[in-house]
């Protein structure tokens, strides 16, 4: 006779077998827990004593990767070997367990074993893309590229889906150092697929680290126009042997072929138009002026024909105002350029910045004075002109007057610019220049009241020039008993600001003779290197950094000397060796220096580096 079971009895039994069953899977993962724990403490004796029982149940891939990790720890050869041969004997479809028995073998050193599973991986691989990928990940991960390469190769070599692996292998081929298997391959690729261009670059920068190793950008540079002679419609490798120029700054052979790109594929002159903003940037004037000047030929019609010609006269402009001396001449030929430009462009909103521009040369390097002014109001004036610009010519016309000797006038300027644009850097300068006429009329306390309350608001703010003049005050005037010294020199300041420079260097000699000591001295030579600069005396200038870095090592002036004396070096006398040395020396001797940054980035732009 049957026993019945009733309803009850079935819910009762079910629910002991439930309750059993999440009583052991609780168990499980607390098992799991504290495997896990003991091994990422280091701890593998404990965590062997849990794996050994988990694994029996639990073979996914981290439960069997840490517990072989576990077993190497504890230098378990045999243990570690058995798990991975049952792991072969199970699944290895891809290869993957033999790369793994042959690291095993390597980490135990037994080589020829080791080659053997890697050999025996290669074979294994089925090439279709998933697989070679990810057996090749498995090579890479232990730093055996020679087979992540085999591997890459079949899959070129058998696979039938027609993908090349171009970047792969050339990714392991640069990884084993065999530099011209890797640029034909990476060049290959660009062949196969332009998007990759940027990838292709970065990969080049990175492995062939060109612009410190001269060799291997001399290799691409060869194959790269072996290539361009053999593909001469390929437009990728023109653009890469571009780009090659650019980063050896040889922006006259860059330029050559960004313009035939430019014909060749009917560009608006985008391509040209930055090749100019970088030459010039390097201070490669010619080879900027010669860049947008492209662009001007193009005509008006060409939508950056304006920014062309704006930025075509401010390159000569700087290129003249890095010369030491006023080329009186060169200054003239380059207003009448800039009042062509304006005549032809008109006299509105697009041009009032040009405009500030020549009202600043004829100011400053023709001496007329009259023409800057009238200039300068005109473009404050224009209809819709922008506040900000509206601004600029403000200041700019300030500085004017300040050169004409109508200080207060230029006072008021600069204090109307203060008031309108109180939380903006054009209020912030607006302000430093109103304490700079303070100083150089002999107001010291009021001008150091002016620059605190810049620094009070933000640094982010204030001018290195503010800071220099804070500086000054606080060092010679603050700590002095006596005003006349100061007084003397701000009058020099200002007879220098004016071009009046002879008088600025009697003013300065009355100062020397007067006192002699004064810890003005350094400033004193500071100010007459900058005299013989504008009077076009690089060496007597020179002569004066040199002192104050012999006799002033420890004043506020010494790393700015240092900094302009390497300047001299570097791009009037063309001693690029001497001028690295006095970068060099600025960075390590002055770290906290305002010029290190800038003082970093000529030094590695001299010894070749990639500036970002």
């Amino acid at each position: 006779m049957k026993k019945k079971f009733s309803l009850s009895s079935v819910v009762r039994l079910i629910t002991v077998s439930l309750l059993f069953l999440f009583a052991g899977s609780a168990i499980a993962q607390q098992d799991l827990e504290l495997a896990e724990y003991y091994y990422e403490n280091g701890r593998f004796e404990e965590a062997r004593l849990y794996y050994d029982k988990i694994y029996k149940t639990n073979k996914t891939n981290k439960v069997y990767s840490n517990y072989l990790n576990t077993l190497i720890a504890l230098n378990d050869f045999e243990e570690a070997e058995k798990l991975v041969k049952k792991k072969i004997k199970t699944e290895n479809e891809d290869g993957v367990a033999y790369v793994q028995m042959g690291d095993l073998y390597n980490k135990f050193n037994k080589k020829e074993e080791a080659r053997s599973q890697f050999n025996k991986a290669v074979d294994a691989c089925i090439p279709t893309r998933n697989n070679v990928l990810r057996l090749a990940s498995e090579f890479t991960k232990i730093n055996e590229y020679e087979y992540a390469l085999k591997v890459y190769e079949k899959g070129k070599k058998d696979g039938k889906d027609g993908y090349s692996y171009s970047y792969e292998i050339s990714s392991m081929q640069g990884s084993l150092g065999q530099y011209d298997l890797m640029i034909e391959s990476m060049l290959d690729l660009l062949l196969e697929s332009p998007n990759y261009m940027q990838t292709v670059q970065n990969t080049f920068d990175r492995t062939l680290q060109i612009q410190e190793n001269e060799a291997n950008m001399e290799l691409l540079k060869g194959k790269l126009l072996k290539r361009v002679q053999k593909y001469p419609e390929n437009i990728e490798y023109a653009e890469m042997l571009t780009w090659i120029y650019l980063q050896k700054k040889e922006f006259g052979m860059a330029f050559i072929q960004a313009s035939a790109l430019d014909k060749r594929l009917n560009e608006t002159g985008f391509r040209i138009l930055n090749l100019g903003d970088l030459a010039a940037n390097s201070k490669d004037y010619t080879a900027a002026a010669k860049a947008y000047q492209y662009i001007i030929d193009k005509g008006p019609a060409n939508e950056y024909y304006f920014v062309a010609r704006t930025e075509k006269l401010r390159v000569v402009s700087q290129q003249l105002a890095e010369r030491p001396g006023i080329d009186v001449a060169a200054y003239t030929a380059l207003a009448a350029d800039y009042q062509t430009t304006i005549d032809q462009l008109g006299k509105n909103v697009e041009t009032a910045t040009m405009i500030k521009d020549l009202a600043h040369i004829y100011a400053f390097y023709i001496n007329e004075s009259y023409k800057a002014i009238s200039l300068l109001r005109e473009a404050i004036d224009l209809p819709g002109v922008y506040g900000k610009v509206q601004a600029v010519c403000k200041l700019e016309l300030g500085d004017v007057l300040v050169f004409k000797g109508e200080i207060w006038d230029a006072s008021l300027l600069y204090s109307q610019v203060e008031l309108d644009f109180k939380e903006d850097p054009l209020g912030a300068e607006a302000k430093y220049r109103n304490a700079r006429i303070s100083y150089y009329v002999g107001d010291f306390e009021w001008a150091q009241g002016q620059l605190d309350a810049l620094k009070a608001s933000t640094t982010k703010l204030i001018s290195n020039d503010a800071i220099d003049l804070s500086l000054l005050i606080t060092d010679n005037f603050n700590m002095d008993t006596i005003t006349a010294p100061m007084q003397m020199y701000a009058r020099a300041d200002l007879l220098f600001f004016q071009n009046k420079f002879d008088d600025s260097l009697l003013s300065l000699d009355s100062l020397f003779k007067e006192y002699p000591d004064h810890s003005l001295t350094d400033e004193v030579y500071m100010l007459k290197a900058s005299i013989f600069m504008k009077k076009g005396n690089h060496l007597e200038a020179l002569a004066y950094y040199d002192k104050v870095l012999q006799f002033h090592t420890t004043d506020i002036t010494a790393d700015d000397a240092l900094f302009k004396s390497a300047e001299i070096q570097e791009r009037i006398i063309l001693d690029t060796a001497k001028a690295m040395q006095l970068y060099e020396k600025l960075i390590t001797e002055y770290p906290g220096s305002l010029y290190v940054i800038e003082a970093r980035k000529r030094f590695r732009a001299l010894r070749g580096d990639s500036i970002e």
